[in-house]
Formats: C-alpha cells, structure tokens, sequence
C-alpha cells in the first residue's frame, strides 16, 4: 500500500531508542509475559503521583511478543501539561521496572479512553497480513506493537491506533495499522 504519511511527531524515532534503551537496562530475571493493559493501572498511578494531570500518551512493548500480543515488560508514556514533560513508566513482573522524565518535548494528544487490548489489536493485524507475512518469509516475526494517536492513521488523523511490525530477515518489514477503538485493519505496508 501507500508509504507512511509523515509523522506529526518528529521525537517519535528518538523516543522509541529511548525506550529500547531503557529496555535494556532492565533486571534480566523472568517474568510472565502479560498484555498491554495490564500494567496500565500501575502506570497511571505513578502517572498521577508525577501529576495531577498526566495522560497517557503513548504505549509500547519493551520485551519480545508472544503471538497473543503479550509481553513481559510494556512501556507507558504520559504527559502532563502542567509540567510541560512527559515520562515513561515501564512495567515488568507487577512492578515499576524503569521511571523517567523525557529530555526532550513530547506534546502528543491523549489516547482515547477504552483502547482495545494487544490481544485483540494482533488477532485484527494476524488476519489483516500478518499470519500471511510469517508464513511467507522465513524467520518472520511479530517485533513491535506501539499505541498512540494520530500518527499513522490514513482516514481520522485523530484516531487512536495500534501499529504491529513484523520483521523478517532479508525482507521489508510489514506494519499493519490496527484501530484501537473497533480493531479494523485500516492500512499495511512493506518497508
């Protein structure tokens, strides 16, 4: 399909390294895969301990996916614009794995409320190219999951979104844009 729209968020790569970075700062002891909003109550208690005003803005997986969208450690980042900062919570094992204040600005909208969970946002991308995608390329697998609004959305740039990678060696990359409000594939493309 069409190639990515240009992103309203230009921190958006330069975020996504700091949460694998972060990733790899981690504790290296196991812990139980879990989908993404499992660990969004805890986030957004910190969340509102930072502040009163904080929303969420942003979610990502910081660990492998299991085909069922589960992961052992997910990353969620809010805003708060009485601070004028945001900062990411990561969770792992039932508890705050990772806490920090952003360097730079990341003034992004607030996802909406109600969010379908990473299960369901891989069951619409598996039947929407993805389950095609891994039997094709040798050593396909599911990469990233990220949640966010207005970033990759084709119709309503204000639509809140998941974005599923696949990755395979030797072959572009599938990403599949999933809506998070009815889990309708809106878009794919290689790349």
């Amino acid at each position: 399909m069409d190639a990515p729209r240009r992103l309203r968020f230009p921190l958006l790569p330069a975020f996504a390294l700091l949460v694998l970075c972060a990733g790899g700062a981690a504790v290296a002891r196991t812990s139980a895969p879990f989908a993404a909003r499992a660990g969004l109550e805890l986030a957004s208690a910190a969340a509102q301990a930072w502040s009163a005003d904080a929303v969420l803005v942003y979610v990502e997986n910081d660990e492998p996916l299991a085909d069922a969208g589960a992961s052992p450690r997910w990353s969620y980042l809010f805003y708060s614009q009485a601070q004028d900062r945001a900062r990411v919570w990561s969770v792992r094992g039932g508890r705050i794995a990772v806490a920090e204040s952003l360097d730079m600005r990341f003034d992004a909208p607030p996802v909406a409320a109600g969010w379908l969970d990473s299960g369901a946002a891989i069951a619409a991308a598996e039947r929407g190219g993805g389950a095609e995608f891994r039997s094709a390329q040798h050593g396909a697998r599911l990469e990233t999951m990220l949640l966010m609004r207005g970033a990759f959305s084709e119709g309503d740039p204000d639509e809140t979104t998941w974005t599923v990678v696949y990755r395979a060696p030797g072959a572009p990359s599938l990403f599949v844009v999933v809506s998070a409000a009815n889990g309708k594939v809106q878009r794919t493309w290689r790349g």
